[in-house]
């Protein structure tokens, strides 16, 4: 076997594990969050803190029993729970964590990122409909519609960050917001989001909010509404295919809050100038990994907090949003920093 396939296969599992462990540890946080908000405790008994709760959930669902509906398509039931999470990991080949730490350092990385994760709505229709439940074929249906419909604001402020890099490769974005000194530091105020004040600050908003309602996080959980759909799209399913639902929906909270981090908030860039450790490359690496964790961390915890402190959206103010809200202010933002773009290069070669 070659070099390079050992190396893939060994970044293959190592992400993850990575993700499987994000999403077990969010779960102990949410639940955390949600205890404090609602003034209790939250998990306390098992493990330090509650802490271990995580596990005894995944052994809870292993041991399950997987039920399948008599009137369920077997084969498309199965299959479905994989398709939304090979969608939602795939998302992290292109993500870099640090200077050199990114599994496919593609020079379409964003492109890249918006196709495998645009390729989840084929699952959750195919989960939604072979369930042979009009509960989860309504729940398969809204996300469809809110995630389609949620990708072209999305879609409007990328374009706007590609405009304003020239690149489509993501490490290129983070060493652009490294000013002079590239991939190396450069500073909290050479970020994306304090770039082009107001208009950036605004796109990041903007991403961040369509990003939430395309991952289905509370106020925009409408595919799952307990309250109308049972449980939406992954209403018959149980034991480890149940689980795989809810990792695809973990890795996709970190993914949105990574993508964040390295379009607006400089990626494994620190906010000060430069790294503290930049003589000793391993060691500058390291520093960037804990600062780009410790941002999306962030981005992940304001996701906890929005989802226990706002009420559901209903299905026409999620759609009004989208359309009347975001995507006009998107296509605003996007002709203000082409305008701002163009005036600065004129008077550069004047």
């Amino acid at each position: 076997m070659e070099r390079h396939t050992l190396f893939s296969m060994l970044g293959t599992l190592v992400l993850l594990g990575f993700v499987a462990t994000f999403a077990g540890v969010a779960t102990w946080l949410e639940r955390k969050v949600m205890g404090r908000i609602q003034h209790r405790y939250g998990p306390t008994y098992c493990g330090p803190g509650g802490f271990l709760i995580w596990l005894a959930d995944g052994i809870k669902l292993i041991l399950k029993e997987d039920l399948i509906p008599d009137a369920a398509d077997n084969i498309l039931f199965r299959l479905a729970p994989y398709v939304v999470f090979v969608g939602s990991f795939a998302a992290f080949a292109a993500i870099p964590f640090a200077g050199g730490l990114v599994a496919a350092n593609l020079n379409i990385g964003i492109f890249y990122i918006i196709a495998v994760s645009s390729s989840v709505v084929i699952g959750i229709l195919m989960a939604g409909w072979s369930s042979g439940n009009k509960w989860a074929l309504f729940g398969a249906m809204r996300a469809a519609a809110q995630i389609v419909s949620y990708e072209i604001p999305i879609g409007i402020t990328l374009i706007t960050v590609v405009m304003m890099v020239g690149s489509l490769n993501l490490q290129d974005i983070v060493a652009y917001q490294g000013g002079a000194l590239g991939a190396h530091g450069g500073g909290c105020w050479n970020w994306l989001i304090f770039k082009y004040p107001p208009f950036t600050i605004i796109m990041a908003f903007v991403y961040f909010i369509a990003a939430i309602s395309e991952i289905n996080r509370t106020p925009f959980d409408i595919p799952e509404a307990d309250s109308e759909l049972v449980a939406g799209y992954h209403t018959e399913y149980s034991g480890i295919r149940f689980s795989v639902f809810f990792m695809a929906e973990y890795a996709n909270s970190f993914a949105v809050s990574a993508i964040a981090t390295t379009l607006f908030l400089g990626g494994w860039l620190p906010p000060y100038g430069h790294f503290l450790f930049a003589k000793s490359e391993f060691l500058a690496t390291f520093e960037g990994l804990a600062w780009f964790l410790l941002k999306s961390g962030f981005l992940v915890f304001v996701l906890l907090w929005l989802r226990w402190t706002l009420p559901r959206y209903r299905v026409d103010q999620l759609m009004r949003l989208c359309w009347k809200v975001l995507l006009p202010i998107a296509l605003v933002n996007l002709g203000a920093v082409g305008g701002w773009i163009c005036w600065q290069m004129s008077q550069a070669a004047s």
